[in-house]
């Protein structure tokens, strides 16, 4: 089981996802823990990384545990728990990023497995339209 943290942060009916360097589909922002860290520590730290900026830590809010094989490693599921949160900052591929993108649900095909089940989520839901 690979255990991560991730930002749902949605404007207008899109959602803020990251593709990494050498990967062909986009991820929620976000990140394996570092040993003894909170999730709230790992997304703060993950996010910071990631995109440059900083998550305001009292806005931190849970919005869902999400399950799926992990993309590229047959047989390993992957747990997704999803926060929204406040931030300051603009957004920018930083780290291991190579782009940001601002996806709609019509984007479902472009993401990892776990991400497929947030997107359908939050379509159900009319977050992601």
């Amino acid at each position: 089981m690979i255990d991560k943290v991730a930002w749902i942060h949605l404007v207008g009916g899109r959602i803020l996802s990251t593709r990494s360097r050498g990967k062909e589909v986009y991820y929620l922002p976000g990140g394996k823990r570092e040993p003894g860290e909170s999730d709230a520590e790992t997304l703060i730290r993950e996010i910071r990384e990631e995109l440059d900026v900083a998550i305001a830590p009292e806005s931190i809010a849970a919005a869902g545990v999400f399950e799926a094989e992990a993309h590229g490693h047959a047989g390993t599921l992957v747990r997704m728990t999803c926060y929204t949160a406040d931030y300051r900052g603009t957004p920018t591929a930083s780290s291991e990023i190579d782009e940001i993108a601002w996806l709609g649900y019509e984007d479902r095909d472009r993401v990892s497995a776990v991400d497929k089940i947030i997107f359908d989520h939050l379509h159900e839901t009319g977050q992601l339209t």
